[in-house]
């Protein structure tokens, strides 16, 4: 680009020394010249406004300490902890935490804190943000006792309470572009894939940053930027858990639009039609290198070979439109970027008073009448003991799975909603998602998002389907299950327990990714809350854990249990509630049991798989199936535990004891649904089911 020398060197050179030029070129170079500064003056703005710090949102504790913050002991030690923060901005990684202990080791004014900056940030400006920020969060937290500031370069986090490698997802707001996509199903695939591809490359990232960039082509002329990263201090398994569950956000706060951010305290994602992040700072995805961008074009001199005259009209025709052509990129380019950075809307989706409301998620009965063709036969796509299932097509394109609700169920109305909400509110890739309901008169409808793929069940024990499972898509079908049990029980905002876990509740989508359906059993609980009773045994025969069965007793261990079945289930091709085997072994745990003593596991392989099997994770999955289902809750393992073995070749596994044998005799009849009442008066009327909304079973 020419700058003001430059531009005074051509109309120094061609006004004064080609005489021959019209009046009317020295009108052009003076409007050439004066247009060239104006740009520039737009350019060298907008450079400093991309090289300064952006602030988006800040999170201040309810908790404060004591109001004399200038000295109180408390905000000495802030003071400190702020300045050892900001001294260690110029690190490389990028990343810092620290902690200021109280005089005389006072635990009551410990201070934890941390920095976190954009991985493709330069030192410099992780150092200004970081520095920048040090002031905000006492500016804007003057006297909390934990507080948060974003900036698009930097976080700085501080708190009394202990947040080293701990994936926090108990705050988050989001942030989005409100311009819409126009080819949304292409769009959506893409960046799908896209966020697949990062949220794995960050959580596995080892050079120190946890971060990962990727693009795509969306259109001919579109690309699509995607970011993701985690504090570096977490494990794989809580960056890339915390990653999903931000991943999970997306279709509520960004759907079919051109951008769109959620941050947590731990981690955040984001995506853009544009590139947000510098691109020469990263390092490229694995895979062929991209093809280099041409050279551009070398400048040449042309020598003055005929007359004065001729000369000059050269010079003119050369210079006239290289300069032209670069003012008119230079402002397309301007006013393109000016236009795809338009207003973004930030939410916050971690305060209670912002859970979604019912009436938010309510649907015109009209309107889900005409999406299913009237409810008629021949968009049926299953049926239930409490209704039956509806596949449906909104006027936008979107497919829906509607579940109508039998006329004759005992719900009461508030109970309905306010369950609705507990589901909506659980956003994870490995669950389905319900998008609203609606109630019209007697009509009670569910709405979900439609999983085409059917239910496990259905390919499981199918045997003209059994094929299609080969050894990769079952291995991922049982990781996907486990991290979706694992946001349950852990990472999200409501901690649940599923209690009918099974195969027939978990829905294959279009890629064969598992999601976990059917909430209507589920129970929550409180953050301090491990187990609890009820006198009520509601779930499927086979997948019961022996202490939720006999006693009424569950927790989330119950759920390990019910994996540890499906486990089994999904790598033998067997269904545990009618197998049948000879020499001794009475269901399909106590025949995994055996051939695992026996030393020879290898013969619980279905037939169907073959060869295509890894025999490492074949092992592995049995082994971990039999921790599962120990008779023992304490030696079970928790579903953090079992995503990592999973994924980790290198982890050491406990040896499982045998499993629990509560089981039925061949003689004995169980139907496979149960619900019956532990209550000790034996005249007492049968109990309604303690749950609000049950088998929610979209197709």
């Amino acid at each position: 680009m020419p700058n003001h020398q430059t531009s005074q060197f051509f109309e120094y050179y061609i006004i004064n020394n080609l005489m021959i030029i019209m009046p009317t070129f020295k009108i052009i170079f003076r409007i050439n010249l004066l247009f060239s500064c104006c740009i520039l003056c737009l350019l060298v703005g907008f450079t400093n406004r991309v090289n300064s710090v952006n602030f988006i949102s800040s999170y201040c504790e309810n908790n404060t300490y004591s109001p004399n913050t200038t000295n109180s002991p408390y905000r000495t030690n802030l003071n400190f902890l702020l300045s050892t923060l900001s001294s260690n901005a110029s690190r490389s990684n990028g990343f810092y935490n620290s902690t200021a202990v109280g005089r005389g080791n006072d635990p009551s004014n410990t201070i934890y804190g941390l920095f976190l900056c954009r991985g493709d940030v330069a030192i410099d400006v992780c150092v200004q943000c970081v520095d920048t920020a040090r002031g905000t969060i006492i500016q804007q937290c003057p006297n909390q006792t934990a507080a948060i500031v974003w900036y698009d370069e930097c976080l700085l986090r501080y708190s009394n309470q202990y947040i080293f490698n701990r994936a926090d997802a108990n705050r988050a707001f989001w942030l989005v572009n409100t311009q819409n996509i126009t080819d949304t199903t292409r769009f959506n695939q893409i960046l799908e894939s896209l966020m697949n591809n990062i949220t794995n490359r960050a959580a596995n990232d080892r050079s120190g940053k946890k971060f990962a960039v990727e693009e795509a082509d969306f259109s001919a002329f579109q690309r699509l930027y995607t970011l993701a990263q985690c504090t570096p201090d977490l494990s794989t398994v809580d960056c890339d858990s915390c990653l999903s569950n931000a991943v999970s956000f997306l279709p509520n706060c960004c759907l079919n639009k051109q951008g769109g951010r959620v941050v947590f305290p731990s981690c955040n994602i984001r995506y853009e039609v544009y590139r947000f992040y510098n691109v020469t700072s990263v390092a490229p995805p694995p895979g062929p290198p991209p093809n280099p961008s041409p050279p551009p074009p070398v400048p040449t001199t042309s020598s003055s070979t005929g007359k004065d005259g001729g000369s000059h009209r050269t010079i003119i025709a050369i210079v006239v439109p290289v300069v032209v052509s670069i003012l008119l990129f230079l402002v397309a380019s301007f006013l393109i970027i000016r236009r795809s950075r338009k207003r973004y809307d930030a939410v916050d989706v971690t305060d209670g008073s912002q859970i979604l409301a019912p009436e938010s998620l309510q649907y015109n009965f009209t309107s889900i009448q005409a999406a299913t063709n009237n409810f008629s036969d021949d968009n049926k796509v299953g049926e239930g003991g409490f209704g039956k299932v509806y596949k449906g097509t909104l006027p936008n394109g979107e497919e829906i799975a509607v579940k109508r609700l039998s006329r004759g169920s005992m719900q009461g109305l508030e109970e309905f909603k306010n369950e609705i909400v507990v589901v909506a509110n659980l956003q994870h890739k490995n669950l389905v998602r319900l998008l609203g309901f609606c109630i019209d008169g007697e009509e009670k409808l569910l709405i979900y998002e439609f999983v085409p793929n059917n239910s496990l069940d259905y390919f499981l024990f199918e045997p003209e389907k059994q094929h299609i499972l080969d050894w990769s898509r079952r291995y991922k079908i049982i990781e996907g299950i486990a991290r979706g049990l694992l946001y349950l029980h852990e990472d999200s905002r409501l901690k649940v327990i599923h209690r009918d876990l099974k195969a027939s509740n978990i829905l294959l989508d279009i890629d064969m990714n598992p999601k976990i359906a059917d909430f209507g059993m589920a129970r929550l609980f409180g953050p301090d809350q491990s187990a609890a009773t009820t006198k009520i045994i509601a779930g499927t025969y086979g997948y019961m854990s022996p202490e939720y069965a006999m006693h009424g007793h569950f927790s989330t261990k119950s759920d390990v249990y019910s994996f540890g079945v499906l486990v089994l289930e999904i790598v033998t091709g067997k269904k545990n509630s009618s197998f049948y085997e000879s020499d001794g072994a009475e269901d399909l745990l106590s025949y995994a049991w055996k051939q695992w003593r026996d030393g020879t596991p290898l013969a619980l392989l279905a037939p169907i798989i073959g060869d295509s099997f890894v025999k490492n994770e074949f092992i592995r999955s049995i082994h971990i199936g039999l921790l599962c289902v120990q008779e023992d809750v304490d030696q079970r393992p928790n579903m953090a535990s079992v995503v990592l073995m999973l994924s980790s070749r290198s982890v050491t596994m406990p040896t499982p004891n045998k499993p629990a044998n509560f089981g039925r005799s061949r003689t004995e009849s169980f139907p496979k649904e149960v619900n019956f009442d532990l209550s000790t008066s034996n005249s007492a009327p049968a109990s309604i089911n303690e749950t609000s909304i049950t088998e929610l079973y979209p197709r």
